[in-house]
């Protein structure tokens, strides 16, 4: 048999080269993609338990001092940021340090919080009848906003800007352009004034109602807040 017969015989062709490598790539593709979505998904679960240990130290909180905490400092200085018995604002950085808590979501960004002014009032304590200023709503099947709680309802929330991390502060103190177009219910939970905000599940369409949105939104109810301080014998 001629030497170059052999040869060809005991190599590959380039076309089968080709073909192994479109295999072998299909192979990794198939794999990566459902590690990426596990990967995202503890990422979730993990900013989720974070977002809870800092809610039950807001309870906690409440009940040692009779008042909830101001925002923090800054992104990096996580103590609240009171002036006398008064927030110098109401919607900011969650005051990790004063909570004894996590400052980043799984995605290693600050959280966000926003209090009822005169839920942190450190002279005159809130009450069973203090008002509350915080609304939060979601999406209903037809894609229109409704109630997620009563209006005015709501006496702090815990904010996580999601995987986009769309106006969030990274853990090296810069913070992330909002650079989403039509991501309306993001841009509200964005807003400075932090009085209403929308928690829904998360969606990659940006034809979706609300557009697109990877947000997660905690709040406190006022009604665990309450029954938690009459049982601690600190209301009313």
């Amino acid at each position: 048999m001629p030497l170059r017969h052999r040869s060809r015989q005991a190599g590959f062709t380039i076309v089968e080269i080709a073909i192994v490598l479109l295999v072998v790539g299909l192979m990794i593709g198939g794999l990566v993609a459902p590690l990426s979505s596990q990967l995202e998904q503890r990422r979730v679960t993990d900013t989720q338990r974070v977002m809870e240990d800092a809610r039950e130290a807001l309870f906690g909180f409440a009940l040692r001092n009779g008042y909830l905490p101001c925002p923090a400092i800054s992104a990096i200085d996580g103590r609240e940021d009171r002036a006398g018995s008064i927030c110098n604002k109401r919607y900011g950085y969650l005051p990790w340090a004063t909570l004894g808590v996590q400052r980043l979501d799984g995605w290693g960004r600050v959280l966000a919080y926003s209090v009822t002014p005169s839920f942190a009032n450190s002279v005159s304590f809130f009450t069973l009848n203090s008002p509350r200023d915080i609304t939060v709503a979601t999406r209903g099947m037809d894609g229109q906003i409704i109630p997620a709680s009563d209006a005015n309802d709501i006496p702090a929330v815990i904010l996580s800007f999601g995987r986009n991390g769309y106006g969030a502060t990274s853990d090296q103190n810069t913070q992330l352009l909002d650079a989403g177009q039509g991501n309306i219910d993001e841009k509200t939970n964005l807003a400075g004034e932090g009085v209403a905000f929308v928690t829904r599940p998360a969606s990659t369409d940006p034809r979706a109602p609300g557009g697109e949105y990877d947000d997660l939104v905690l709040w406190m109810s006022p009604n665990v807040l309450i029954n938690r301080m009459v049982a601690a014998q600190k209301l009313p």
